[in-house]
């Protein structure tokens, strides 16, 4: 398995909020771990909100002894909720922060995802782009409801507008999905400062065309950086061992 990790600060702002982990090891019982974690608030929340909720993330995986991937992600991710909003009660720079989250863990041929707000995970291969993961904001709900397609989607204005993060309710709605895997496929987790900035199928160019993940993950900073860079890129890339999903 290879994977490759990168956040950028984009054009416009000036403060990092995007935080990325990549694990091709063990973390606790889940034998590797990729996130992505994109920050809100004011001040400096937005940056402590999603560093602070991967470090609980983490610390909880390790010490949970349960064997289940989904079980282990669903404890993490409800007590990085519980935990970031005790730090918005106890001190008011922090009050209103919170910060999406979404993760994968590899088990055999499957990938285990889970996520909260809008950031995203792809499954891309040479044939094709598909974004797993579906968007909990205001814009994507309209484009489930009929309401506006998913072109007019791409430019609303309140299209930042999300309807679930950590840190915004007591209780956490976490959407899972399981993935099959084949030979040849690769996963993207990220921020919306990249896919508001690049096309999908920019994307997958990109993404394809590139035999180092180091390569194409670099590539697709400078891709949002050149269409404008609005906002902070945080991004993870994952390529599975093709040993290890081959059907036997």
């Amino acid at each position: 398995m290879k994977s490759y990790s990168i956040t950028d600060v984009g054009q416009i702002r000036t403060l990092n909020e995007d935080f990325v982990f990549a694990s091709d090891t063990p973390v606790g019982n889940l034998p590797n771990l990729f996130v992505v974690a994109d920050g809100m608030g004011g001040h400096n929340a937005g940056d402590f909100a999603s560093k602070y909720a991967v470090e609980t993330l983490l610390e909880t995986i390790r010490v949970n002894p349960e064997n289940n991937p989904i079980k282990i992600i669903r404890t993490a991710i409800e007590t990085a909720n519980s935990s970031i909003l005790k730090e918005a009660a106890e001190h008011e720079t922090m009050s209103g922060m919170g910060t999406t989250i979404v993760l994968t863990t590899i088990v055999g041929d499957y990938a285990y995802v889970a996520n909260v707000g809008d950031s995203r995970l792809y499954l891309i291969n040479d044939e094709r782009i598909i974004q797993i993961t579906k968007d909990h904001s205001l814009v994507e709900e309209m484009v489930r409801m009929g309401e506006i397609s998913e072109e007019d989607a791409r430019n609303h204005p309140d299209k930042n507008v999300i309807t679930r993060a950590l840190g915004a309710t007591k209780d956490v709605a976490v959407d899972f999905f399981d993935v099959h895997l084949e030979p040849g496929d690769r996963l993207l987790l990220c921020s919306d400062g990249l896919t508001n900035m690049v096309l999908d199928e920019d994307i997958e160019d990109i993404i394809v065309s590139e035999e180092l993940l180091e390569t194409a993950g670099k590539r697709l900073v400078e891709a949002a950086n050149e269409n404008g860079g609005k906002d902070n890129i945080g991004i993870v890339l994952v390529e599975p061992d093709t040993k290890e999903v081959e059907v036997c």
